[in-house]
């Protein structure tokens, strides 16, 4: 911009959007990283170069503006934390004409509920308590009958780390030499007669 010569500021900004590019070679993987750079240098002289680029300056606007804001999906769900496969396998079941593959949805959706229920609360579920759920939220069209298949719960992410065994040792270890040590040292210099 302190250049009054425009054929030679333009080569000077050129330069730069090369240089740009060699500080930053993760740009170059983006599609059209040259035209992203020169939109760069412009947005850095506050839109107020005045150079030959070979794309078109940006406005300031255009670059400024705010995104649109995305809209989150307010579904009140009373049981969120089964999500969103559990309401399509309901739905699934609940078409079914057939009642013996609508049982055999019901039971697959029991299962689900427990591997669910298992993998967040971490405790044992009853069929009870997944009867009485599965049928609330189909308003008792789809019963479930409890099934043989059990889940097992992992607690060995919630078991203390056994790593810091050997570090408790070699700590006890040393505190044991140090205090032999300081036996030994008291021998040295005993007043002999």
């Amino acid at each position: 911009m302190g250049i009054e010569d425009r054929e030679k500021r333009s080569q000077y900004a050129e330069g730069l959007v090369e240089l740009m590019g060699i500080l930053n070679p993760h740009l170059k993987t983006i599609e059209d990283y040259k035209h992203k750079l020169w939109d760069h240098l412009y947005q850095m002289t506050d839109f107020k170069l005045d150079v030959d680029s070979p794309y078109p300056p940006p406005s300031k606007e255009e670059i400024m503006k705010r995104p649109e804001r995305f809209g989150y999906p307010r579904e009140s769900k009373k049981n969120r934390h089964f999500g969103k496969n559990l309401t399509s396998l309901i739905d699934k079941a609940l078409q079914e004409k057939d009642p013996e593959k609508q049982q055999g949805f019901t039971q697959i959706i029991g299962y689900y509920m427990k591997l669910a229920y298992a993998n967040w609360h971490r405790e044992p579920v009853h069929d009870d308590m997944i009867k009485s759920e599965l049928a609330e939220l189909t308003n008792g069209v789809l019963v479930y009958e409890g099934s043989s298949y059990k889940v097992r719960i992992d607690n060995r992410s919630h078991k203390q780390n056994r790593n810091n065994r050997g570090r408790n040792n070699n700590n006890n270890n040393r505190n044991r030499n140090n205090s032999n040590n300081g036996n030994r040292n008291r021998n040295k210099f005993k007043y002999k007669k």
